[in-house]
């Protein structure tokens, strides 16, 4: 078993891990509230906890919280004799983000189908839009499959 990771290998595989998050459009600061509560013993933090292991401002994690709570990737919790609210990470926060993109699919399709509706299917742009649409369809039918599989084989 490898020794346990310094707080700076901690530090650093948090960043590089909300900078992958980053990539794919996650936000910056929400990003790093995920990645910290990943690498937490418990996957729940309070928000000093959050902003001092993150070396951020309260200011900033109260805004990657409430993001985070409203899309329901963490949870706020009280903890019986603490007044802090602790926040929890999902344990499916993965297959969650990847359910939330692929919801976004399913608008990309119906909107590109639209823009092929009003520009008629035989012009250079409605083709364009219909096989944008025929895409994003295909790729949600399939993530949604996928989404469906993996969680029929890790039950909460």
């Amino acid at each position: 078993m490898p020794p346990d990771p310094t707080p700076e290998e901690i530090s650093q595989f948090v960043e590089r891990f909300a900078g992958v998050l980053g990539n794919s459009g996650v936000p910056t600061m929400s990003a790093r509230v995920i990645g910290r509560m990943l690498v937490s013993p418990t996957g729940m933090l309070t928000s000093a906890e959050l902003a001092e292991s993150l070396r951020i401002s309260q200011p900033a994690v109260s805004g990657a919280v409430r993001q985070l709570l409203q899309v329901g990737f963490i949870s706020r919790e009280r903890i019986p004799g603490s007044r802090k609210d602790h926040y929890r990470i999902r344990d499916d926060v993965f297959s969650a983000i990847l359910e939330r993109r692929n919801n976004s699919l399913a608008e990309w399709e119906s909107t590109s189908r639209s823009g092929a509706d009003l520009f008629g299917p035989d012009s250079t742009v409605g083709q364009r839009l219909t096989e944008a649409a025929d895409f994003f369809a295909f790729i949600h039918k399939d993530l949604e499959q996928l989404i469906k599989s993996w969680r029929a084989d890790h039950p909460r």
